[in-house]
Parts: C-alpha cells; structure tokens; sequence
C-alpha cells in the first residue's frame, strides 16, 4: 500500500465494536492490504484499564458503574484507567512502527503527544507536556490541568489504541477514576479553556487534530 495515513470519521461506537475494528485494522495492515490509518470517534460512556491499571484507581465500585450503563474494559494498552464518552475526541492510531524505521514505542508516543500539541495550537490553546506524565496538558498550568489522555499497544510493531482528547468533556465524567492514575492532575476540556461554543468547537477540534496526524505521519 501507499505510504502515508488514511483518517477514517467513524463517529459514535462502542468501545467493543471498536475494538473489533481496530483488530481487522492491524491483521489488514500486516497482510499489506491497507495503509496506516487513524480512525477518529467518539465512545458512549465506559471506563477502561490498561495493562498497568490498579483497581484502585477505580473509585466507583464496577456493579455500580454498569448499573448507570457504564462499561468496564479491561485492555492490552499501556497505562492506567482512563474515561471515554461524548464530547471526547477519540483517536486509534494503526500504524506499522517497524516499516516508518520508528520501532521505538517511547518515541511514537512523543510523536502522537507532537501531533495533539499542534493541533491545540492551531485552535488557539498553548499546549505542553511534563516530564513523567504521558500525555498534552494546558502549558504553564500548575497543577497540572490534561488536555489528552494516551495509551497505546503494539501487536508486533503494529500499533493499536492511541489518544483521547476532550473537546466538550465535562471533568466531573472523570470523577468515577483517578485519570491514568495520577494524582494532583486536573482534568480539563478545550470548551473549557477556550470557552468556545461547543458543536462548533468539536467539529473544529476534529479537522485540527486530523491535519496535525496528517503531517506529522505523512
């Protein structure tokens, strides 16, 4: 296949079915039939917990969480716990590191927090990250207040899962976890620290994000 990244808007899907996706993703970009792709979407809401997740950063026991028809997943990404649902742009990176000469996990997670520090840039937000904290917070901002949550897997050099951005996310949707499990971190959104109208700010939040991705994986 052509080198470069497709970007595919799959808009609301549960995180099961997206996970489904992601799969064939990976076996097609093995088997040479597809490019590099990022597919952008939104989840309904559920909690996931990466390989490295304690159950203590999980503040709402599950039983109460599914009866508010909160999912729980438990998945082969890097990280901790994290929260998905509207109003945050999610992105699944399926990229083949070995073949960009990019067999280096550390370094594709400093490319995907690059490319989400120039997309907050282009919508007008200063964005930085911190040492230790995988991750794009508001820059300067102390205590810290995050923009993006990232966690990625590789199957062989073949990358899956990827980054959450909130757009329009309230920050109390956070307040069943301990974000990624980092404590004295705030959760932010860009509605919030733009004070942006909302729709508008998403579908903009969308296009930047994309041409940054664009670039930086050309």
């Amino acid at each position: 296949m052509a080198d470069g990244l497709h970007i595919d808007w799959l808009g609301r899907v549960p995180y099961a079915d997206a996970l489904e996706r992601q799969a064939q993703a990976v076996e097609a970009r093995r088997a040479g039939a597809s490019a590099d792709r990022l597919l952008l979407l939104e989840h309904p809401p559920v909690v996931t917990l990466g390989r490295s997740a304690r159950e203590a950063n999980l503040r709402t026991p599950r039983a109460a969480l599914a009866a508010r028809g909160v999912e729980v997943h438990e998945v082969a990404r890097g990280g901790d716990v994290t929260w998905h649902g509207p109003g945050q742009l999610v992105g699944y990176l399926i990229v083949d590191l070995a073949a960009r000469g990019l067999a280096d996990a550390p370094a594709f997670l400093r490319a995907i927090e690059a490319a989400l520090v120039d997309a907050l840039g282009a919508l007008g937000l200063p964005a930085d990250t911190r040492p230790g904290m995988t991750g794009v917070f508001v820059a300067g901002s102390a205590p810290p207040r995050k923009l993006a949550s990232i966690g990625v897997g590789l199957r062989g050099w073949i990358s899956w899962h990827g980054f959450a951005l909130n757009v329009t996310t309230e920050p109390e949707a956070f307040a069943d976890i301990v974000p990624c499990g980092l404590r004295g971190v705030a959760m932010t959104s860009l509605a919030r620290e733009l004070r942006a109208p909302r729709r508008a700010l998403f579908e903009d939040a969308r296009a930047a994000v994309a041409g940054a991705f664009a670039e930086r994986l050309a």
